[in-house]
């Protein structure tokens, strides 16, 4: 990746050698998440020569008086005009320890959902908080969007500690404060990082201003967070996506069940249940393009070939007799609404639940939840755009399930609007009837 920025050698990892972790950026309007993630790239060398000296330009053109980092995430033009962001930008980045994708997602209230999208695949949230205003509305939002979609480390970023004269008192006051909303969440990492953004104390660099703070700086925290053991290898869950049949004379024979494992882990031999149908057998082989593998763990993409010629569909999931999930067509859940037709009692939606495609009949909203307060209205009638509640739904064929703190994977689900193909709710499953 010759053109890098010149002041230092940029910092790849090799593919397939390093962790993967993805991370998702959170937290009230100009808390500086864009800066942040901008500083990030820069002093970890990510930056290409020509895009660096495009933000200098810019930023002098529009008389910022600085080198405008936002301008690294935020690409769409209104957000460059309202300086928000709006949209989930994804950055790419990788040190000699681990590789990054991290999610830029929206501070604002009304882009929720953004922010549910952006963080629904992250095994770590970065929320700041602007140390002059403490912890807001919107940094609870986030943090219970962290809990709600079962993000297990949470870093909060104090962020324009320089606005504060890196005053350690403001900084520990803030931890103190969010801890004590956290302690009523299910969040049971939480680090706290005193930062300024804009001139790079604590993120990449130690900060010699905060010499009181005997924490790692950001960067590092990045790079050494545990995450081997976030992932479910215990219950293998496989979601077949497609039914592949070369129908050639080489292959006449050849049936295979290609995917991506969920979870847990599968290999050559194994007993194998595959649901709905209840039928069972064994592992005969697993392929991937670059030949046979010995054992297949999430998330990678394969094909398992069985023993015996049984049904198998596009939908089905393959797990272990004695480990199975619950087939039900009686589901709650928790569900973020994405859409400003509101979600009413009785409306019907396509669901889209792993690979299988149902429909969902909206039995019952339990509760409507206030994010700030945590309160449940249980007379509320509807979700509007940006709400999250429980409701009760009805599938019209069972669905293979988990439980979504068990299982991220087997455990959520889209809803979609079958008129316009929109997707308008996002949910995870707190339980089903077997």
């Amino acid at each position: 990746m010759t053109g890098a920025a010149t002041n230092g050698h940029l910092k790849k990892a090799p593919e397939g050698t390093v962790e993967l972790l993805r991370l998702a950026t959170a937290g009230s309007v100009d808390d500086g998440k864009s800066t942040l993630i901008g500083r990030l790239l820069l002093d970890s060398k990510q930056i290409f020569q020509d895009q660096l000296e495009a933000v200098e330009r810019t930023s002098a053109a529009r008389g910022d008086g600085y080198m405008n980092l936002a301008l690294l995430t935020d690409g769409l033009r209104a957000e460059r005009e309202q300086g928000i962001t709006i949209d989930v930008a994804y950055r790419y980045f990788a040190t000699p320890r681990r590789r990054f994708i991290v999610a830029d997602t929206p501070g604002h209230i009304h882009y929720t959902r953004n922010t549910v999208t952006g963080a629904s695949t992250a095994a770590l949230a970065i929320v700041l908080i602007d140390a002059r205003k403490g912890i807001t509305q919107q940094s609870k939002r986030h943090a219970f969007i962290s809990s709600l979609l079962g993000i297990p480390h949470l870093v909060v970023c104090v962020n324009k500690m320089d606005l504060v004269d890196y005053d350690q008192v403001v900084f520990e006051q803030i931890a103190d404060e969010f801890r004590a909303f956290s302690s009523k969440l299910e969040i049971h990492d939480v680090a706290f990082i005193p930062i300024s953004a804009l001139h790079g104390d604590n993120v990449v660099e130690r900060s010699d201003a905060m010499d009181w703070y005997e924490g790692s700086p950001l960067l590092y925290h990045l790079e050494h967070v545990h995450i081997a053991s976030d992932r479910n290898l215990i219950d293998a869950r496989f979601p077949v996506q497609w039914v592949i049949r070369p129908n050639t004379d080489e292959h006449h024979d050849y049936r295979g069940y290609a995917g991506q494992v969920a979870s847990g882990s599968f290999r050559p031999g194994d007993d194998v249940l595959v649901m709905p149908a209840g039928r069972t057998t064994r592992i005969a082989k697993i392929d991937t393009f670059d030949g046979p593998l010995m054992e297949a763990t999430p998330p990678r993409s394969v094909t398992i070939l069985l023993e015996d010629d049984i049904d198998v569909s596009r939908g089905d999931l393959i797990c272990r007799p004695h480990n199975r999930p619950v087939a039900s067509q009686d589901l709650e859940a928790t569900v973020c609404w994405m859409h400003e037709r509101t979600l009413r009692p009785g409306a019907t939606y396509a669901i889209k639940h792993t690979t299988r495609s149902a429909r969902a009949r909206v039995q019952a909203l339990r509760y409507r939840i206030d994010i700030d307060t945590l309160h449940r209205d249980k007379t509320a009638t509807e979700l509007e755009l940006n709400d999250i509640g429980r409701v009760a739904l009805r599938t019209s064929v069972p669905l293979v399930v988990d439980e979504y703190r068990r299982n991220r994977a087997t455990g959520s689900f889209i809803l979609i609007d079958e008129g316009t193909n929109d997707t308008v709710g996002a949910g995870t499953i707190i339980g089903a009837s077997a």
